[in-house]
């Protein structure tokens, strides 16, 4: 069977790596047979015949094309193994040379790898076959015709030479090929194994055909050109069959894949399937779609070799057969299809045909892509219409509720609702175009200030709404607020004039419910900012005047007082060092007989605007007092703090309520620790500065709350001289991350530096009171140590204690009697020894 090499290669040296062993290995085998053919004298006028019979076989080629070289079948591997099998091996070898010599002088036009390699292989798999035949034991039968083996003998010999003959041929044969096609050796041998099994399995029929022929008469011989030529024509029908059959299964499995609708993947796929298809050492697709550039992509059937703009692609040379894409109505084509060789090709009329079934197909689905694409531009170009201003490019309220109701299901959130102050002005003094051009500029400065994860909107005129995404606490967001509104600060320049921009804000945050009710808050928070004249207002449900729930409260409020609704609980205050419990704090709870436990922000409000405050107040403060006096008795004698409203602060009277309070209850007023909400009012009105100041002369202690939470922390307590200071619970919750941790260690030094005492709400795990106590914070409350509970079972637990040890709810820190090294960033005033029985104090 014969392969030559394409004519691709004649200038290819590098073959020769592979050509000249193969020569060399058939140069031996001839001058042994050379030398051993005097033996055999008498044979030399059969030599004509095989030598004949191999250059006829020349003329009975069936090629086939893969890529630009033309490989060929010819039936010369039955006259081969025939004549292993009839003949002594150094006439097989001689008549096989010679035949095939002349074979490719006649028909490859002399070039002279080609040649070499082709003589030499078919000599080697002569060679082969001749040395398998020996080595089942068989004579050749012309070598003593008088003593041939029986049948069975024959064709075993005749099974050997075959399998040698094809073993040999292929291991040689795909070893060239691999070397030419840069493909792996492996991947080659596996290559057309059907096709190749039917041509071998032809000659073995061949072979076996002519020994039975033999065996009946010698004269049946004369009938063996022509068995040649019907079987191998079967053969080759069979083979082109095949081909016909795997090349429309791949051209279908190729158009399969252009059912996508993603241009990009059609025409990878189409280049890669086209270099399989075709047989093709690379393939291009230059499209011209009807919109967008005109591109092209590159492929030789593994890779994507390139895939851009004609102008930039690396230059390519080879033999080229292209195809317009045109569809079959006809249309102005949209680009060309080319499949490119090494050397010329022609393609065979199937093939042909093929090609304009691969190029239509390809034409459609490239318009399908085309119409997809341009589909999906316009519906994006219209979602952004309908999500997006169109005037500063910014989000709109439709994307913005969209957003929200997004981010508030991950984590905290603030809304943010900014309203330009006098910019009707702008407009009615400098026109619109003026006007239009401030809101972009504010807008650009909003997209500018927040952080990725944030989201700015324009509600149209002159208001803005900012999402704050993932807040690691809510006290944040007023402070972005004002970091936002700085950005608003500098001048708009506006040809000749300076235009500066204020405005007011409106904030509230939330982790759950609607982005509805957030903006209705924010909005809410933003007109109470203008009427007060402030920059940033965060939401206050005292001032919403759209809660109805907490507006129809009022009414049930008288009720309550009497009837004795309002519990209070307690939860204690540890020192952190040791857990010996050192205060208690009330928390007020409504027990309403309709709406169930409601918490203080649920009714403080109602009773802020109702006559019931005193009461209420009363009520409170009576039964902490009665708690300290139990605790007192009982040998716990420990204060307790209790939340104020500020109102009650705006009243001159409240400082003699609480003494008559002390007084009835025989409770000493340093039992008592009055914790201030702070607020605007206690920077500003200096009625209430009369109210602590009156307070603090009783020797009542007073605490300011959630430090840190309002902007104006420090100037709070610059104007109130307080004894504590509480870190609200959402900065000890998100103390590991930057900005909370910060407040955290800030506020500690604080207290340190100004003899404060420093309590630390809502510590829920071990670790967080360790890493507050090496920062130097004294006290914490949470439910690490204890929930809020009535006092009497507060009583009960400062009676267990923790194990043994009355007083106490959690284990030391550090064992008495010993010394406490304390870490670097916990910088203290005394001595790290800790005496015995010494507690450790700011």
């Amino acid at each position: 069977m014969q392969r030559p090499i394409g004519t691709d290669d004649a200038t290819n040296w590098r073959p020769w790596r592979l050509v000249g062993p193969v020569v060399v290995g058939a140069g031996i085998a001839i001058v042994a047979a050379l030398w051993l053919i005097t033996g055999h004298g008498g044979l030399i006028l059969v030599l004509p015949l095989p030598t004949a019979l191999v250059i006829i076989c020349g003329y009975m080629r069936i090629q086939m094309r893969i890529r630009s070289t033309i490989h060929g079948w010819t039936p010369v591997s039955a006259v081969i193994i025939l004549a292993a099998v009839f003949l002594p091996a150094p006439f097989v070898i001689i008549s096989v040379a010679a035949g095939k010599l002349i074979d490719q002088l006649l028909n490859m036009a002399h070039v002279p790898v080609k040649i070499s390699f082709n003589v030499g292989k078919e000599v080697l798999n002569s060679t082969a076959a001749t040395l398998a035949v020996a080595a089942v034991g068989f004579q050749p039968i012309l070598a003593d015709p008088d003593d041939v083996g029986p049948l069975g003998s024959v064709l075993i010999a005749t099974v050997a030479a075959s399998v040698a003959y094809t073993v040999i041929d292929e291991l040689v044969s795909k070893a060239l090929f691999a070397m030419l096609t840069h493909t792996s050796y492996r991947q080659r041998l596996l290559a057309d194994w059907g096709n190749l099994a039917v041509a071998h399995v032809g000659a073995f029929v061949i072979a076996v055909a002519t020994v039975i022929a033999y065996d009946i008469s010698e004269w049946l011989l004369a009938i063996l050109p022509l068995l040649l030529w019907c079987i191998h024509l079967a053969s080759g029908n069979r083979i082109r069959a095949r081909q016909g059959n795997e090349a429309w299964q791949r051209l279908a499995e190729a158009t399969d894949e252009f059912n996508s609708v993603d241009q990009t993947a059609v025409l990878h796929a189409a280049v890669r399937k086209a270099a399989a298809l075709f047989s093709t050492d690379e393939v291009e697709v230059q499209i011209r779609p009807p919109t967008g550039e005109t591109r092209l992509v590159r492929s030789n059937g593994r890779d994507i070799l390139y895939d851009g703009t004609p102008e930039d692609a690396p230059p390519a040379s080879g033999f080229v057969i292209p195809i317009s894409l045109e569809s079959y109505r006809g249309d102005a084509d949209l680009g060309e299809l080319r499949l490119r060789f090494r050397a010329p090709v022609k393609l065979t009329e199937r093939e042909g045909y093929t090609l304009h079934t691969f190029a239509a197909a390809l034409c459609t689905a490239i318009r399908n892509a085309s119409t997809f694409a341009e589909t999906q531009r316009l519906a994006d170009s219209h979602a952004r219409a309908a999500a997006q201003d169109p005037l500063t490019r910014l989000a709109n309220r439709r994307k913005l509720q969209q957003y929200g109701d997004e981010v508030l299901a991950q984590g905290i959130v603030g809304v943010l609702l900014i309203d330009l102050n006098h910019f009707k002005e702008v407009n009615d003094t400098l026109g619109h175009s003026a006007g239009d051009r401030v809101l972009i500029t504010v807008g650009e400065r909003l997209s500018a200030a927040v952080r990725e994860g944030d989201l700015v909107a324009r509600f149209g005129g002159d208001e803005f709404a900012v999402i704050l995404a993932n807040l690691s606490a809510p006290a944040l967001a007023e402070m972005r607020a004002h970091a936002i509104l700085d950005a608003l600060a500098p001048p708009i320049h506006l040809d000749d004039m300076r235009i500066s921009v204020e405005a007011s804000c409106g904030v509230t945050t939330a982790s759950g419910g609607t982005i509805g009710e957030l903006l209705r808050r924010a909005d809410v928070a933003m007109y109470q900012a203008k009427q007060d004249g402030q920059r940033v207002v965060v939401y206050a449900h005292a001032r919403d005047t759209a809660d109805i729930g907490t507006l129809t409260l009022g009414g049930d409020l008288a009720r309550a007082v009497a009837e004795g609704q309002f519990v209070v609980n307690f939860q204690p205050i540890v020192d952190l060092a040791t857990g010996q419990v050192i205060a208690a704090e009330a928390l007020t709870r409504w027990h309403h007989p309709d709406r169930g436990d409601l918490a203080p922000d649920r009714f403080l409000p109602a009773i802020e605007r109702s006559g019931q405050l005193s009461a209420f107040a009363d009520a409170v403060l009576d039964q902490a007092l009665i708690a300290v006096s139990q605790w007192a008795d009982a040998g716990h004698p420990i204060p307790v703090a209790v939340n104020v409203s500020p109102r009650s602060l705006l009243d001159p009277s409240f400082p003699d309520a609480v003494a008559r309070r002390l007084a009835a209850r025989g409770v000493q007023s340093s039992s008592l620790i009055i914790e201030l909400t702070e607020s605007v009012t206690l920077s500003k009105l200096e009625v209430v500065d009369d109210v602590l100041a009156a307070l603090r002369d009783q020797g009542i202690r007073l605490a300011l709350d959630d430090f840190g939470t309002g902007f104006s922390s420090l100037a709070t307590l610059a104007r109130v001289a307080v004894d504590e200071l509480k870190i609200d619970r959402s900065f000890v919750a998100a103390m590991n991350a930057s900005a909370p941790g910060a407040v955290v260690r800030s506020t500690i030094d604080l207290g340190r530096s100004l003899g404060l005492v420093v309590v630390a709400e809502g510590i829920e795990r071990e670790d967080q009171r360790q890493q507050l106590w090496e920062l130097g914070c004294p006290a914490g409350q949470g439910h690490l140590f204890a929930r809020a509970m009535p006092a009497d079972r507060l009583l009960t637990a400062l009676r267990r204690g923790h194990d043994g040890q009355p007083g106490c709810l959690a284990p030391p820190l550090h064992d008495t009697d010993t010394v406490i090294r304390l870490p670097r960033n916990r910088r203290s005033r005394r001595s790290a020894t800790v005496e015995p029985g010494q507690e450790w104090t700011p």
